[in-house]
């Protein structure tokens, strides 16, 4: 969802490049101490030729992106990449990947019926914008957009894994942390994430995988086969067109992953996991072709949402709909998940709990099928 409202973030995470003499990084903490920054976590990045100091800052009220920049550049300094940054920016990098791995490894039966597991501990690891896994037989050309800001990863089955960040370059050892995360899975025998296909609750057949950046054109397809009132209930607005800005919001999120429902050369619903400034709370939205609602693809959603964010450690997921729309309540009752709701700014909050469905009898439906009326 487009954010509205919001305030610019207060804290930042720069990545600045030195000249290598003594004290230059002494003097840009110094700079930015001048301007009421206070520096919460600094690190060190070897890079071909040097290295990148990575900084963590808090910065005074109404002190924009542009000033952090400008004060680097007074003391000689160049910046190579800033981003906003909550609380977990804040945990040095490897503990980053050893929680990442752990999470993955002792979840292999999320990373089964959930695309998106893994690829979750590897933006993790890589502070990636977005991690998917490329169709069978897909070329996926990473020489688009700049250098440095794509990257190709493949398992040992041969999965080619794409990850991309928008704020940064990746770096050698980002890459490095990334693979022996991949190498670990192997050895764990933990699955690598594939698409998962799907049956709907009347026999369509579906495939059930993250999205990216080259399903702009599908997802806009979507929005122009949906209804004023679907398109009411998941925005909020009055809309009739989704501005090609927001495609990249909803595809590649800087803070959450997308999970997209397909059918033939159709993109049919698309679902958001989006981290909060809560850490173990993420808001959760989907979006259902009017002519496949009522036939289990919402239930198979956001049950593959709940699945990655159990995953990625979150105990909570929030979705934000109209006081009259109950369609998500019963939606997570048919995958299983507890909700509580209360009514928040003329809106009513959902807070679901993504704990493990139910064990089912050896006489029930498979959870390869879906069914449901949502």
């Amino acid at each position: 969802m487009e954010p509205t409202g919001k305030t610019t973030p207060l804290t930042w995470r720069l990545r600045v490049q030195l000249d290598d003499s003594p004290g230059a990084l002494a003097r840009v903490t110094i700079r930015l101490a001048e301007r009421d920054c206070n520096v919460l976590a600094l690190a060190v990045i070897p890079v071909p030729g040097g290295v990148v100091d990575e900084i963590v800052v808090q910065v005074a009220p109404g002190l924009l992106p542009a000033d952090l920049v400008e004060a680097i550049r007074a003391e000689g300094g160049r910046c190579v990449g800033i981003t906003n940054a909550d609380v977990r920016d804040l945990v040095d990098a490897p503990t980053a990947a050893l929680r990442a791995a752990g999470n993955a490894v002792r979840n292999p039966g999320n990373a089964v019926r959930n695309p998106g597991s893994a690829c979750d501990a590897l933006r993790a690891v890589l502070a990636a914008d977005s991690v998917v896994v490329l169709p069978a037989g897909a070329d996926g050309d990473l020489d688009e957009g700049k250098p440095g800001h794509h990257a190709r990863l493949s398992t040992r089955e041969g999965t080619v894994v794409v990850a991309r960040r928008g704020w940064s370059p990746f770096t050698q050892v980002e890459l490095a942390r990334a693979t022996a995360l991949i190498e670990l899975l192997g050895e764990s025998g933990t699955p690598v994430p594939q698409p998962t296909a799907l049956l709907s609750s009347d026999g369509m057949a579906l495939v059930l995988r993250p999205g990216g950046a080259d399903d702009e054109d599908a997802v806009a397809g979507l929005h122009t086969r949906c209804s004023a009132g679907t398109l009411f209930t998941r925005y909020h607005s009055g809309m009739r067109t989704l501005p090609r800005r927001w495609l990249h919001r909803l595809l590649s999120p800087p803070r959450g992953s997308t999970v997209v429902a397909q059918c033939a050369d159709r993109v049919v619903a698309l679902g958001q996991l989006i981290r909060t400034s809560t850490p173990d709370s993420a808001e959760i939205s989907l979006l259902v072709e009017d002519a496949w609602q009522h036939r289990g693809v919402g239930t198979a959603l956001l049950g593959a949402l709940a699945d990655s964010a159990r995953a990625a450690g979150y105990r909570e997921l929030v979705a934000w709909c109209l006081p009259s729309e109950t369609g998500l309540v019963r939606t997570a009752a048919r995958a299983g998940l507890d909700t509580a709701s209360r009514m928040e700014d003329g809106l009513l909050r959902v807070s679901i709990t993504p704990t493990p469905a139910p064990l089912r009898t050896p006489s029930a439906a498979p959870r390869a099928r879906i069914g449901g009326t949502r």
